[in-house]
């Protein structure tokens, strides 16, 4: 972005909303410095999202006021997940308070609900937004990484190795369920990091029959403990568990947690094994960022305020092929970043994933899927050329029991 021309927004605002996450202070903290250094300028923080903004609500922000928050969790001007639309008049006060303090333009950091309102409060004319993509579950296209992503990844595999030493001290089956509304990238690394035996994600319906025979398979070769990752939006086959609706809360998200305890209890109910539950829940989203999220953090803040001043507006910055770039805000909303083909597969090599079957049926299902291309995960097993069908489905057997 080096090359684009440079245009003077001396004062800008910048907000912080949806859920708290590792590193909003880190980012803040670089839009404030490259602000106020690089381009002599100001920066207003809206108090707690969207609704500082509509409200009119906030304070002055200097170096001074962000010295020492690099490594503080959470986010010193607060966040909510009202939006403008959601009261009378909202986006017009978003307007009339943009013009009171005389701001030139918004940078928004948030996940994707925050971001999709940047969009509209762009694409209506009522501000000029630049957007920052924050979330732990890594959730948002676009970016190959939202910043708290490494965090909750790091506090998750922590949580499961220690888990591992209870398990084999105790022989047991030990049940870890992880942020994840949507996607499964928090629980598809943490497994992976963490050794687990099965990973269950949002992405891919699990049958618990499958998981229960893939663990009494470990019991019977003398391997007694074993760790089931669980995101908290995984859903099994329907059909196959009864699950309650989740409740709505006053923002129109579900809300969701309680899988893993009814995974463990239908583990423990089907198979006999000792099976406890642990849910990190909030911890996940709480506490220091690790450096690679600082490092992130900062790059971003920088980028965000450079936008500005290149007229990026209705832009988000990004993560790619470790450069800094920007993306439309308009490509990323009502889309989400699932988890990559490649890396499943990879995973796929070390997890005894739900959807392997160790029986007949199972294996003309196989055969389907491979010959007419179904999107069924069993596919993703390499098929080269000196590969046959039949060698292909006998892979995928075989590695469903080891």
């Amino acid at each position: 972005m080096s090359s684009d021309p440079l245009v003077a927004f001396n004062r800008i605002g910048v907000l912080t909303g949806g859920g708290d996450c590792p590193g909003l202070n880190a980012v803040i903290r670089a839009v404030v410095r490259q602000q106020l250094r690089g381009y002599g300028g100001s920066v207003f923080g809206f108090h707690d999202g969207w609704r500082g903004v509509v409200e009119n609500e906030g304070e002055e922000l200097d170096v001074e006021r962000l010295r020492g928050t690099l490594p503080r969790g959470g986010t010193i001007i607060g966040t909510s997940r009202m939006t403008p639309y959601m009261v009378d008049n909202g986006p017009e006060r978003v307007r009339a308070t943009m013009q009171e303090r005389e701001l030139d333009a918004l940078v928004v950091i948030g996940g994707e609900g925050t971001l999709a309102c940047a969009s509209r409060i762009h694409d209506e004319g009522i501000a000029k937004v630049v957007g920052v993509p924050k979330t732990i579950d890594n959730d948002i296209p676009g970016t190959e990484r939202t910043f708290g992503f490494d965090t909750a990844v790091s506090i998750a595999t922590d949580a499961i190795d220690r888990l591992h030493t209870t398990a084999e001290s105790h022989d047991r089956i030990m049940v870890v369920e992880v942020m994840g509304r949507h996607v499964g990238h928090i629980a598809t690394w943490a497994g992976l990091a963490g050794g687990a035996t099965v990973t269950l994600i949002p992405e891919e319906p699990f049958d618990i029959e499958q998981v229960c025979d893939r663990l009494k398979r470990r019991h019977s070769l003398g391997k007694f403990a074993s760790i089931v990752v669980v995101a908290e939006g995984a859903l099994p086959v329907p059909g196959t568990i009864d699950i309650a609706p989740p409740e709505i809360d006053r923002y129109g998200h579900q809300r969701l947690g309680g899988i893993g305890s009814i995974v463990a209890s239908e583990i423990e109910g089907r198979t006999g094994y000792e099976t406890r539950v642990t849910v990190l829940g909030h911890v996940q989203r709480g506490g220091t960022p690790t450096a690679f999220d600082r490092v992130l953090c900062s790059r971003f803040g920088v980028a965000a305020a450079d936008a500005i001043h290149k007229g990026l507006f209705g832009h988000m910055v990004a993560l790619n092929s470790n450069e800094i770039t920007t993306v439309p805000l308009a490509d990323i909303v009502g889309e989400l970043h699932f988890v990559p083909e490649d890396m499943w597969r990879t995973a796929s090599v070390f997890f005894a994933l739900a959807f392997f079957r160790t029986n007949a049926t199972w294996k003309n299902q196989v055969h389907d899927s491979l010959r007419t291309r179904a999107p069924l995960h069993s596919s993703r097993v390499s098929t080269n050329c000196d590969c046959t069908l039949n060698a292909a489905i006998d892979q995928i057997y075989k590695a469903s029991i080891i």
